[in-house]
């Protein structure tokens, strides 16, 4: 069984991006779509815990809401660093559980997707799951003593040296969300319905009002 780590900036200053929405409308998406990342992983039946990772107190907060524990990010300009600190707090917290690192901008995540990466992987092989681009990296998994992630620029090839590539369509682990585009293909694929309430407006009626239960 498994413990996500899902790191989070807080929703004032994440998804930087996408800053032409305005502050308000940019920081509300980017709570909805990491709270809908988080609710995915929840409800995936191989994972046990999931162990959110902010500085903002009322995002914690948020996410605490739903089930998730939540613990401050003590390396804030070192994605990796926060997530080796953040495997360390869940093994001593969940020492039987296999962490696995799961970027909080997948809005189309969905339990099924999760479990079926999951159910490929010995238990605590390391592996990995390329992004919808093949440059970038979406999940990392190792056992706790071997638990090195190389989130970054071409992380993908970086993680592939230590890590296996996980294979398979999963097109919701896949496509993480930085621009309006990334939110579009989202969009396409079902998000759910935190995002979808906030992304209506942005990218109009389509399939994610008819193929998306509410979560």
């Amino acid at each position: 069984m498994y413990v996500v780590l899902v790191p989070v900036k807080p929703p004032a200053v994440g998804k930087s991006r996408l800053a032409e929405l305005g502050d308000l409308e940019r920081r509300e998406l980017a709570a909805a779509i990491a709270l809908d990342t988080v609710d995915a992983c929840r409800h995936a039946a191989l994972v046990s815990e999931v162990l959110g990772v902010t500085d903002d107190a009322g995002f914690a907060a948020e996410l605490a809401a739903i089930g998730c524990t939540t613990i401050p990010d003590g390396t804030s300009d070192d994605l990796n660093g926060t997530l080796r600190l953040a495997a360390a707090e869940a093994h001593r917290r969940w020492p039987d559980l296999v962490p696995v690192a799961v970027l909080g901008d997948l809005p189309a995540l969905r339990p099924d997707e999760l479990d079926a990466a999951l159910a490929g992987i010995a238990p605590g092989e390391a592996a990995y799951v390329a992004d919808a681009s093949g440059s970038g990296t979406s999940l990392y998994t190792s056992a706790f003593d071997g638990f090195a992630p190389r989130f970054g620029v071409g992380s993908a090839a970086a993680h592939q040296a230590v890590a296996r590539p996980i294979e398979g369509t999963l097109p919701g682990l896949r496509r993480d969300v930085d621009d309006l585009a990334d939110l579009r293909q989202a969009w396409e694929l079902g998000v759910g319905a935190r995002t979808r309430r906030r992304a209506a407006s942005l990218v109009g009626d389509g399939p994610s009002d008819a193929s998306r239960a509410d979560r």
